[in-house]
């Protein structure tokens, strides 16, 4: 018996019998769906969730700082706890601009980017208002290599000049404003000139401190657009300029050279490469983090709640698997006169098992076509519903969740899911096909 008169015995068996493969192959869509579904929820909370991390400039960037892990402290003998007297206390190696230019010798590596904190208090002021924020130095001329997305204005930096993220607006505050005024609103900034008031204690050697202030005058150049991230509640100022106020609130000229900087921004030519490249940054003895780092825990977590959830699906397949295995068995007893006819006028023992192994399989196979198909419907019922309860969230002034529950089925899941469900047909349908092949003929045409 060839391939194609196989393939058409198989079918004109498995038409004959519709209402029976029907009711066997609900099992098997069952299953098969339950696996597209869930197995796509995840991959489309994992692509969701991958997304909005991908929205954030700093996937291809490393933050590197001094490796304060590896300070120590040599106590004196006796042990006891160190309290800051007595004992040896190594600090960690500076971020240098030598350093700085090792790391630019990485392959793979961008840019190098030093950066500063601000060391003493500062208010913003504008007219009658006033602000607090997180004012950094930047060792660039430019803030679009970091990739921050500009609201208006210019990103270029200078001395003199500031660029301000769009959440700093809604910080303003008016200090005199009496209880049940109305708060004004966010000041609009661009090319506008600020004051930033520096205030800094001097000892006078009495036990007290005496207020030093100095004010400078900032003209605004550009305003970030808001993205989620550390830039949207940031001021960045020249690094130069940093260091100059850093140095007259310490009250000594800073010295890069020996004092280093706080930490670096290292931006990769790719993605791919950030956790190379940070590795390689931890072995020359920094703290190298990246958000990559977090990205790869959440991935393999959804790796798992795949795993999970298609175990789940696979137990509907295993019920399913019964139900053909059932199925096959009663049509042995059915049609036992049947195979030994077949084995009178010539069937082999391979061509009775071929045609049970394959109607077997064949159950599997449309039980897994019809699975997909009502696996992506349901999919696509989910994704409308997940739509509608988003856009209901942000009506209500709430978008934290990003874009919202998502089903996506991939291709490979659609092969998997047919492959499996007829391997599991084929499985079920092993025991009562070497039944079958191994009746013997006489006592087949007996069978009453």
């Amino acid at each position: 018996m060839n391939l194609r008169e196989l393939i058409s015995l198989i079918l004109l068996n498995l038409n004959q019998r519709k209402g029976r493969v029907f009711l066997t192959a609900i099992g098997v869509v069952i299953g098969s769906a339950s696996i597209v579904v869930l197995v796509s929820l995840a991959q489309g909370l994992k692509q969701n969730a991958n997304q909005q991390f991908g929205n954030i400039n700093e996937m291809s960037q490393i933050t590197v700082m001094p490796n304060w892990e590896s300070v120590s402290v040599n106590l004196p003998s006796g042990g006891g706890v160190y309290i800051g007297d007595g004992g040896d206390y190594t600090e960690p190696d500076p971020i240098t601009p030598d350093v700085l230019e090792e790391i630019a010798t990485i392959p793979g590596v961008k840019e190098v980017i030093p950066r500063a904190y601000l060391m003493t208090s500062a208010i913003m002021k504008f007219g009658k208002l006033e602000s607090y924020a997180n004012i950094l130095g930047i060792g660039t001329k430019d803030l679009s290599v970091l990739g921050y997305p500009m609201l208006s204005g210019s990103s270029e930096i200078k001395k003199g000049s500031v660029i301000i993220g769009e959440e700093v607006l809604n910080n303003f505050y008016n200090p005199s404003m009496r209880p049940g005024q109305e708060m004004p609103p966010p000041p609009d900034l661009l090319d506008q000139t600020i004051t930033l008031e520096l205030i800094k204690w001097v000892s006078d050697g009495t036990g007290y401190g005496t207020e030093v202030k100095k004010s400078l005058r900032l003209k605004v150049v550009g305003i970030i657009e808001s993205s989620h991230s550390e830039s949207d509640y940031s001021v960045y100022m020249s690094l130069d300029q940093v260091q100059d106020i850093n140095g007259w609130a310490m009250g000594r000229r800073i010295n890069p050279n020996k004092d280093g900087y706080e930490l670096a921004i290292v931006i990769a030519e790719d993605r791919e490469q950030v956790l190379d490249i940070a590795n390689q940054i931890n072995n020359m003895g920094f703290m190298a983090n990246t958000p990559q780092e977090f990205i790869q825990g959440v991935n393999s977590f959804f790796v798992v709640l795949q795993v999970v959830f298609g175990g789940v699906g696979g137990v509907a397949l295993l019920v399913a698997a019964i139900g053909i295995a059932n199925t096959m068995t009663m049509a042995i007893l059915e049609r036992t006169r049947e195979i030994g006819l077949m084995k009178a006028i010539g069937a082999t023992n391979r061509d009775v098992l071929s045609i049970f192994l394959g109607e077997a399989a064949g159950i599997g196979f449309v039980g897994g076509v019809g699975g997909i198909l009502l696996g992506i419907l349901i999919g696509k019922g989910i994704n409308i519903l997940g739509s509608v309860y988003m856009a209901g969230q942000s009506s209500g002034g709430y978008s934290g969740l990003g874009s919202g529950i998502s089903v996506v089925t991939p291709v490979w899941l659609i092969l998997f899911a047919i492959l499996f469900s007829t391997l599991i047909g084929l499985l079920s349908g092993l025991y009562p096909a070497l039944r079958a092949a191994s009746l013997v003929p006489v006592k087949a045409l007996k069978y009453e």
